[in-house]
C-alpha cells in the first residue's frame, strides 16, 4: 500500500549549521554537500506527492523552490512546533490532502516516503528504534509530536493515547538517518 492523498512535510534548519555532529570528520562544505544531497533525496522519495520543506531559512527556501517544492516558514522556534505550524498551513489549503507525510531531510538512501502508509500512525523508525524518520498520520487529530530522542517510542505512545491503529514501516531506505559518525560510516557500508 502506498500513500496517494498525502502532502510532505521536511523540516530543514538550514544548511550552513548543518550536521555540526560531523564537524570532527567533514569540513563545513562538506557537510553542506551532504545535508544539500541528503535533503533532494529526500524530496525525490516523495515521488508524485506534494513536497512543503518547512524552513525560516531563505537559502533553503530558494533551494527547495528550485526542486519545484513549496517552501513554508512557520516563523516559530522548535521541531514540533514548526511541524504544528506547517500541518495548519497545509489544512487550510483549497483541497487539503488526507494525510501528512513527515519525513527528516537526513536519509541518504530513502527511496519511496509513500510506504510508510496506514490507517492510523504509520512510522518508519532509525534502524535503533528510537527515532521517527518519517511518520504519516491523518490530519486534523490533534497529534502532538514529539520529536527528540525516543521519538519513536513517544509517537506510538501518542497514537495509543488517540486510539489510532499503528503501522511500524521497517524499510531499510528509511531506516538510516545521518546524525554522528557512525551513522556516516554505515552510510558508506550500507551506500555502496
Amino acid at each position: 500500500m502506498v500513500a496517494t492523498d498525502a502532502a510532505v512535510l521536511i523540516p530543514l534548519r538550514s544548511f550552513d549549521d548543518a550536521k555540526t555532529r560531523l564537524a570532527g570528520v567533514l569540513s563545513p562544505t562538506d557537510r553542506r554537500r551532504l545535508a544539500m544531497a541528503m535533503a533532494e533525496r529526500v524530496v525525490r522519495a516523495a515521488r508524485d506527492l506534494p513536497v512543503h520543506v518547512v524552513s525560516d531559512d531563505a537559502d533553503v527556501l530558494r533551494w527547495a523552490e528550485r526542486l519545484g517544492a513549496n517552501g513554508l516558514a512557520p516563523a516559530v522556534n522548535g521541531l514540533n512546533e514548526s511541524i504544528d505550524a506547517a500541518i495548519a498551513l497545509v489544512a487550510t489549503e483549497d483541497d487539503p490532502p488526507s494525510r501528512v507525510i513527515v519525513a527528516h531531510a537526513d536519509l541518504p538512501l530513502a527511496d519511496d516516503l509513500r510506504v510508510v502508509d496506514g490507517p492510523g500512525l504509520a512510522i518508519a523508525p532509525d534502524h535503533a528504534r528510537d527515532g521517527s524518520n518519517v511518520l504519516s498520520i491523518p490530519l486534523g487529530l490533534g497529534f502532538e509530536f514529539h520529536y527528540g530522542p525516543g521519538s519513536f517510542a513517544a509517537h506510538c505512545a501518542e497514537a495509543e493515547r488517540l486510539g489510532l491503529e499503528i503501522t511500524v514501516v521497517d524499510d531499510p531506505s528509511l531506516a538510516l538517518d545521518v546524525d554522528d559518525p557512525g551513522d556516516l560510516a554505515r552510510l558508506q557500508v550500507e551506500g555502496s
